[in-house]
C-alpha cells in the first residue's frame, strides 16, 4: 500500500462519510488529470503540464504518498522553467504507474 489516510483521519475526526468524499473526490479528479497531464506532454504544453501537475499534487499529499507527491513537484516545477521536454517525460511513467496502483487499491479497499 502506497497511500496512507493519516491526514485525511485527522481532519476528518472520525467521520467517516467525510473520508469516502474525500476517496471519491480523488478517484473521480486525478485520473482525469492525469489523462490531461499525459496529453499536455504529447503536446509539449509546459503551461498545462505545470497547472496539472501542480492540482495533482496536493491530492497525493493528502493521501500520504510521499513519493508521488515528490514526483508531481518535480513535473510542476519543470513545466514552469519550460524544461527540456524530454526530462519531463522521463518522470512521468512514476507518477502514472504510482496514481494508477493508489487508484485500484482505493476502490478495492473501499468497495468503490
Amino acid at each position: 500500500m502506497i497511500y496512507n489516510l493519516d491526514k485525511i483521519n485527522e481532519m476528518a475526526e472520525g467521520d467517516q462519510d467525510f473520508i469516502n468524499s474525500v476517496i471519491a473526490v480523488f478517484l473521480e479528479e486525478v485520473p482525469e488529470d492525469l489523462e490531461a497531464l499525459e496529453i499536455a506532454l504529447q503536446e509539449k504544453n509546459h503551461d498545462q503540464v505545470y497547472k496539472l501537475a501542480h492540482k495533482i499534487k496536493p491530492n497525493v499529499d493528502l493521501l500520504g504518498m510521499e513519493q508521488t507527491r515528490a514526483i508531481a513537484l518535480e513535473l510542476e516545477t519543470l513545466g514552469k522553467q519550460e524544461a527540456n521536454m524530454a526530462e519531463i517525460e522521463k518522470r512521468f511513467p512514476m507518477l502514472k504507474t504510482d496514481i494508477n496502483q493508489v487508484v485500484a487499491e482505493l476502490k478495492n479497499d473501499f468497495q468503490l
